[in-house]
């Protein structure tokens, strides 16, 4: 068994598709142990707005509960942007373990990030000059990767090229421009450090095999939860307000007055649940500008969720879809989804999930920077 430690749900989720597409049955945890039936277990330690001290200790704890279940080898997800306690829970891990040191490569090339001479790229231009520069809770503002990544405690840390060797000890952040790039640096896996970084270096690092078949489609209809501001969401809001799919937002009120109602909710749930009964599907989305403040954006989410978990009480919902990592997750934590098993992807990050213990719903989720993939969109 191979075992996996993400800071969220997509990027646990993200790791575990990339496993499905290698053969491998893969499950997320969102809270409690592995079932024992897969051969990824993905677990979400749900820290990377944590303080360093706690997400070291959360990322130290499942890396030491996958040891304990088996685990062969142990890879550390981390955001391709370098968000949340990437340094921290890395030294947590790489002491927990007893290792030398970590290869860190965050970069997707695929999706343009990539890191030259040091410094970050986001389809060839400098992150800082991105939209990550307004992520509200973590602002990319400059592209140097060793300011990204955040200081150390113990380990020193280095910017390598791939070809490279890796040093006795320390962080090495694998500098990629390619998959070729990838696939040199994971030639260098070896059982004294530890793999860690995005998607595409997880991939890399594994054998060839043959892809699991998709799950077959459920009955009910569609309902997507968008808890992301981006410009992909505002895109796709509209696109899909045009095809004439049912759309509703939160009431406008609550960028200044954030008292939301249980009547409320349950009135704006209850429209919602009515429109699924006449279309196949419908959005509920925040609807709303962007809001620089941390702790409105997060009221905004907890509100919205709150919405979609009575509309999945009361309608006929085949799947979710839902975007954004803290509203999916926040999604599934109000519905006791604790355990899931990764079934498809969709695209790259795209990935759906079959929730176990009885509920027949499948939940497909992405990052809010992520566009849905065409087929979905049609």
């Amino acid at each position: 068994m191979i075992g996996a430690v993400a800071d969220d749900f997509t990027g646990a989720a993200e790791i575990g598709a990339v496993g499905l597409r290698h053969g491998l049955r893969a499950e997320v945890v969102l809270l409690g142990e592995p079932t024992g039936c897969a051969d990824l277990v993905c677990m979400d330690t749900d820290s990377r707005s944590c303080d360093p001290t706690t997400a070291a200790r959360r990322a130290a704890g499942a890396a030491l509960l996958l040891r304990g279940r088996g685990a062969t080898w142990i890879y550390k997800k981390t955001d391709s942007v370098l968000r949340g306690n990437v340094t921290p829970e890395i030294e947590g891990i790489v002491k927990q373990l007893g290792l030398s040191g970590a290869l860190l490569v965050p970069g997707n090339p695929s999706l343009g990030r990539t890191i030259t001479n040091g410094r970050y790229f986001v389809r060839g231009r400098l992150i800082h000059q991105t939209a990550f520069a307004q992520d509200p809770k973590h602002p990319r503002l400059s592209p140097n990767v060793l300011e990204l990544i955040g200081e150390p405690s113990a380990l020193p840390v280095f910017v390598g090229k791939s070809g490279e060797s890796l040093p006795e000890r320390g962080i090495v952040i694998g500098e990629a421009a390619t998959s070729e790039d990838l696939y040199k640096w994971a030639a260098l896996r070896n059982e004294r450090w530890l793999m860690a970084g995005a998607a595409e270096f997880f991939d890399a690092l594994l054998e060839p095999g043959t892809p699991i078949p998709e799950t077959g489609p459920t009955r009910g209809g569609q309902l997507f939860v968008c808890g992301s501001a981006s410009e992909a969401t505002t895109d796709f809001v509209a696109g899909q307000a045009e095809r004439g799919v049912p759309v509703f937002s939160l009431p406008e009120k609550l960028t200044g007055d954030r008292e939301f109602s249980a009547q409320e909710a349950s009135a704006l749930a209850e429209a919602v649940a009515t429109a699924l009964q006449a279309s196949a599907r419908a959005i509920l989305h925040v609807g709303l500008p962007p809001v620089r403040d941390v702790s409105l954006a997060e009221s905004l989410a907890l509100h919205l969720v709150r919405v979609a978990e009575v509309v999945l009480r009361r309608a006929e919902v085949g799947h979710v879809f839902a975007e954004g990592g803290a509203t999916a997750v926040a999604l599934a934590r109000r519905m006791g989804w604790e355990r899931l098993a990764v079934t498809a992807e969709l695209a790259p990050g795209v990935v759906t999930l079959s929730v176990r213990d009885g509920d027949r719903r499948l939940l497909t989720i992405k990052p809010g920077s992520y566009a849905w993939p065409e087929r979905l969109v049609r």
